[in-house]
């Protein structure tokens, strides 16, 4: 007969195996996403200009109302102004804190606070701990989530895994440079 210890660790081993395996599958999604989110965002970049360059007036602003409507979808939002549902553009260098959400920027002047004091990375529950939120999973996992994808942009840096800083040539939130 085994032993209940016996069959709790082949239990646990069994639960491990499938975690590391959930993992896995969802970096190779997460890394298929940034990809096609990527591409997307180049097929928006080109509409955009196609759409300055075929305006009647050569893109200038006079009499750009009716264009304004037809194509609301594709317009920029306003500078300086983040929308709550937001996409995560890649970081160059000179891009603006202020094409993120609140959120984003929330992560952002934090881990830039870190670094100026010559404080070490966060885990996402040190940031939930901060930001004052409830430190429970699914409160962890939104943060971990939104510090993946700014990693996969190019914002952030992931040293060692589950510990984020900005990424390198990031700083300040008024040139993101």
């Amino acid at each position: 007969m085994p032993s209940v210890v016996g069959l709790l660790e082949q239990h646990v081993l069994a639960a491990r195996r499938r975690v590391d395996g959930l993992r896995e599958e969802a970096d190779r999604i997460e890394a298929e996403l940034a990809v096609a989110e990527q591409e997307w965002q180049e097929w928006v970049i080109v509409r955009r200009r196609v759409d300055v360059v075929l305006t009647p007036d050569g893109g200038s602003t006079a009499g750009t109302e009716v264009a304004e409507n037809v194509h609301a979808d594709a317009q920029p939002a306003p500078r300086g102004v983040a929308k709550p549902r937001s996409q995560v553009p890649v970081w160059r260098q000179g891009l603006a804190w202020s094409v993120l959400s609140v959120d984003y920027q929330r992560i952002l002047q934090t881990l830039a606070e870190r670094v100026r004091l010559n404080q070490g990375p966060l885990t996402c529950q040190e940031m939930a701990a901060l930001f004052g939120m409830d430190v429970v999973p699914a409160r962890v996992e939104a943060l971990r989530s939104k510090a993946k994808r700014l990693v996969a942009r190019g914002w952030l840096a992931e040293p060692q895994p589950g510990r984020f800083t900005l990424a390198r040539g990031v700083s300040g939130p008024g040139g993101g440079s």
